[in-house]
């Protein structure tokens, strides 16, 4: 049973956050814990110097808020907002904050196509821990 499950949240598809939490719960090992975890997106050069990013327009807090809602003040569960790339970011944290499990949601298969989604499969493919793709 896991010790520590990382859950990604990301914003587009929050509501696939509280499946996860559900996923979560069943596997994790008595005295674990949870860390809810954003990635945003960095700012692209190009698109920077055109603009004046401010701490208070940051979206950061207001991310924290959604995931501590998401949380629903539960004692075993961490939150933690950083930035880059999901794919690569997600992994990375993982590894050095002593992930056992990572439960991440994938698209439904469809007309679209039979394939994890790209942040999942990259996920998949670059994290130590064990991942848990959830339909």
């Amino acid at each position: 049973m896991p010790n520590h499950i990382l859950i990604p949240v990301a914003l587009d598809h929050e509501s696939l956050a509280r499946q996860k939490l559900e996923v979560a719960r069943r596997l994790l090992d008595d005295g674990g814990r949870i860390t809810l975890l954003t990635v945003l997106e960095e700012i692209p050069g190009f698109v920077a110097e055109f603009v004046t990013v401010k701490e208070a327009n940051h979206l950061t807090e207001s991310v924290k808020s959604k995931l501590r809602e998401i949380a629903a003040d539960e004692k075993d569960i961490a939150i933690d907002v950083i930035s880059g790339k999901a794919g690569v970011r997600i992994p990375e944290y993982a590894a050095k904050a002593g992930v056992d499990l990572i439960v991440v949601g994938s698209q439904k298969p469809g007309a679209t196509g039979y394939f994890l989604g790209s942040t999942a499969s990259r996920i998949v493919r670059r994290a130590d821990c064990a991942v848990y793709v959830l339909r």
